[in-house]
């Protein structure tokens, strides 16, 4: 039954290279045919997942249609595994209705999964200074929605995605505004930018224009150091030409406002891989992170986050976004091209934080998800 988050009191577009230093090995990857090989060996090692979080995009479907075997995994996974919980966990910047609409669209049944979580309708709560919301709360928000009668605190600059974006601020209780005027940046889409007095420019529609405003607003942004909220922190879609996310535009501003702490401290970021939207998937079983299960295509936000909570983690492949690199890296070869892509990420990582634990390594590699 689907429940509305229980209350309590990104691939990114890495530079690909070689290197002895990160590289994996096929030896090191543990390669299964379906959900069933995962269950069956996690049970094998008494750790069977009693919760499946579970991503949309390039796992279930392609916004179109879903994958073959998907939604009879589904069923399977629902009433041969008693006790199984299944949470979905978007980054989509949609509030949770959109989701429910668009699985029913698809021939899934909503009520199949115990809760929906998106990065659209946990921002959407932080927003609206939901107190009911079980994750950690950031203080530069906080702060804006002091009640101390000042209703000008509440202005927002939107990077919208052109659906609802100004039904979306103001149905939270925040005014939209001009980047001069506004208080916040809300980065939740990479198609519109309204500049607060009824003026939208579409990227569809004069992209040359959009690329402009979007650099001179930010660098406004940056020099009045304005916070920004994310709402989908992912930094490129899984369309032919990895397009721009939301991700890419907050990457964009911590540059602007010269990287370090100070930029990190004033982007926040919403859905996986941190912290908050697991807080929330976790919190109404009372799951120890140890009893789930992440099962995702993208090493950047699915997998990262699995690992960072200490989940099992099942990366999927052929229907994600890493797919046609796989293809590529590997020459036809499945497994040496799953390992190259992986090496070639986790270099990237060690690069960028300088840290040789920034590696990720998945529990379980997937060609698609099917039982």
């Amino acid at each position: 039954m689907l429940t509305f988050f229980k209350q309590r009191g990104t691939s990114a577009a890495f530079s690909l290279m070689s290197s002895s230093a990160a590289a994996t090995t096929t030896e090191q990857l543990k390669f299964v045919n379906g959900l069933e090989d995962v269950l069956k060996n996690e049970s094998d090692n008494n750790a069977r997942p009693t919760t499946f979080l579970l991503d949309m995009w390039g796992v279930m479907h392609n916004g179109s249609k879903p994958y073959e075997g998907v939604i009879e995994t589904i069923q399977k996974l629902k009433n041969e595994n008693n006790g199984v919980r299944m949470v979905i966990l978007s980054n989509s910047s949609k509030r949770q209705s959109h989701s429910i609409t668009m699985l029913k669209k698809l021939g899934f049944n909503p009520d199949d999964f115990d809760d929906i979580i998106t990065s659209g309708e946990v921002s959407h709560r932080m927003l609206s200074g939901d107190d009911a919301l079980n994750c950690d709360t950031w203080e530069c928000l906080t702060n804006l929605m002091k009640n101390d009668g000042n209703n000008d605190r509440k202005k927002v600059f939107v990077y919208g995605s052109g659906s609802n974006d100004e039904e979306y601020c103001m149905s939270a209780g925040w005014e939209l505004a001009s980047v001069e005027e506004a208080n916040l940046i809300l980065a939740r889409g990479t198609f519109t930018i309204n500049d607060g007095c009824g003026d939208v420019v579409d990227k569809n529609e004069d992209a040359e224009q959009y690329d402009q405003m979007l650099a001179e607003t930010l660098a406004i942004a940056a020099k009045r150091r304005i916070p920004m909220l994310v709402s989908n922190p992912d930094k490129v879609r899984p369309d032919e030409g990895l397009p721009p996310m939301p991700g890419a535009i907050a990457d964009q501003y911590e540059a602007a406002l010269g990287g370090g702490q100070t930029a990190t401290d004033l982007v926040k970021r919403i859905g996986k891989p941190f912290k908050e939207v697991y807080d929330l998937a976790l919190y109404s079983s009372q799951d120890e992170a140890s009893s789930a299960c992440m099962v995702g295509d993208a090493l950047e936000t699915d997998v990262t986050g699995g690992n960072s909570i200490g989940c099992t983690t099942v990366w999927v492949i052929n229907d994600g976004i890493h797919g046609p690199d796989v293809l590529e890296k590997g020459e036809g070869n499945y497994e040496d091209g799953v390992a190259e892509v992986l090496s070639c990420f986790n270099e990237a990582r060690v690069k960028a934080k300088g840290d040789d634990s920034a590696k990720v390594m998945p529990t379980f590699v997937i060609p698609h998800f099917r039982w």
